[in-house]
Formats: C-alpha cells, structure tokens, sequence
C-alpha cells in the first residue's frame, strides 16, 4: 500500500513528481533508462565501492525494470543542461518505521562536481518535508572518501564504524561507516 501525500499516491517510496535543483532534474527510472545506467555501472571506477560491483546489459535492464516498477529504490538524476541521465540516487525505506536509505552513484565523467551534495539534499527536503520521515540513514566504506564527504556535507552525522560487516561476491569483507540524520536536524540546517 502506497502512502498518500498532497500530492497524490506514492507507490513504495519514491513515486513522486519530478524535482529540480539548480542544475539538475530529479525523476522516476524508466525503463529506456537502462542503457544510460549501464554505461555508468558497467566502469569498475565508479562501481568499485557498491557490494555488487559492475552490472552488465542484462543487470542494467532489471535494475531500470525494477526501478520503473511498483517498489522503486531509486531516482534517476539528470543535468538540466543536457537533459542526459549521470547517475541515480538509492532512496527506499530502511528497517525502522520512517527511516529510510539514501545513498548516491554518479557517472565517472560527472562526479567532482557537486551533483551527488546537490541531489541528495533534494532527496532529504523530500523524505522529511513530504514523506514526514523521522530518519535517514547512509552508508559507505571508510576508503570511499568521496562518499562520506557528501554525507559529511549533507550534515549527517557519523554513528559508527562497522568491522568486516559486509561480504562482497569475491569473499572480501568490507567495513562500513554509518551515518543519519534525523528530522529535526534537518529543519535545524
């Protein structure tokens, strides 16, 4: 069962209307979206720090498919400029009541430039401003510096750091960051 905002039924978490930032749009995956999301998830550069890795043709097209679907846990994000997808923002609830997961991939050639900092804080006003969301949760590997910084940037605060917590395909254990922000940080910003 979808929640009801002002602004209509939103299907899972993320089916809402399309927002703008200063440079960019944020949107629903569709499911054309697929050859876009592969170019940026099949380079190891920028996959290196998702559990999964890099996706092929065929992982692409399920992960636009899934997106586009009933229970998305992600939003496309492309520049205003171009209209071109350059990566996406995971967002979908997490294991508590209004808690939700958000987290950022952007293609290699559009990552320095502030788009993750940008669209993510769109995704916050969101979540606490529409959803009501009591706290969202992020998180990252200690050697992904890029990604904490964002989070950093966002005013997330770290919680903890988890030991070999996470089991990659390849029989690596990573360890992970933990960072939130709860709602009334949000409006404190």
């Amino acid at each position: 069962m979808g929640l009801r905002s002002s602004r209509g039924i939103l299907r899972g978490t993320v089916n809402f209307l399309p927002r703008e930032t200063s440079r960019l749009v944020l949107r629903a995956i569709e499911l054309g979206d697929w050859r876009a999301i592969h170019r940026y998830m099949s380079d190891p550069r920028v996959t290196t720090w998702l559990p999964d890795g890099v996706m092929n043709e065929e992982q692409a097209q399920a992960f636009a498919s899934k997106n586009a679907g009933e229970t998305p846990e992600a939003i496309a994000v492309l520049t205003k400029s171009t209209n071109q997808l350059v990566g996406h923002i995971v967002f979908h609830p997490w294991a508590q009541p209004r808690t939700h997961e958000i987290g950022w991939v952007f293609a290699g050639s559009h990552q320095r430039r502030g788009y993750a900092t940008e669209a993510a804080k769109s995704i916050l006003a969101y979540a606490f401003e529409t959803l009501r969301c009591h706290r969202i949760i992020a998180t990252c590997q200690p050697q992904n510096v890029a990604s904490w910084r964002v989070a950093e940037k966002l005013g997330m605060r770290r919680e903890g750091s988890f030991r070999q917590c996470i089991l990659r395909p390849t029989g690596e254990w990573w360890d992970e960051f933990f960072y939130s922000m709860l709602e009334e940080e949000h409006y404190l910003r």
